[in-house]
């Protein structure tokens, strides 16, 4: 028995896949936040004033995608993200089941370390 297989949908499928990249992610999040700001009708001016963080700071971020992190808290929580903000990092994230034990084993410890290997 020979069984089709749909190229078409498989590429279909693959084309939505893109490796990102730090530059990539930082100007979407940039994008996001212009967006989420002109919804509410406010101006960089305004976001500025209600954030604290400089003007130049802001065109500077939704021109390129370039921030602080402490600018960038400060946004997010001019815009009432803050609990989003807070939720980064927040669900541990695995790729095999390895990975799943070790989170498992560490999630109690305060720090990282290199095991010493026996000789």
């Amino acid at each position: 028995m020979v069984e089709y297989v749909n190229n078409d949908n498989m590429l279909s499928v693959l084309d939505g896949f893109v490796l990102d990249d730090a530059e990539d992610i930082a100007r979407q999040i940039a994008e996001n936040f212009r967006m989420r700001r002109v919804e509410k009708n406010i101006t960089r001016q305004r976001i500025s004033e209600l954030s604290g963080v400089p003007l130049s700071t802001v065109a500077r971020f939704e021109q390129k995608g370039l921030i602080a992190l402490e600018s960038l808290v400060k946004l997010a929580m001019a815009l009432g993200y803050a609990s989003e903000m807070r939720q980064l990092f927040a669900t541990s994230k695995f790729d095999t089941m390895e990975e799943l034990d070790l989170i498992r084993r560490k999630s109690g410890d305060k720090r990282a370390y290199v095991k010493n290997k026996k000789s």
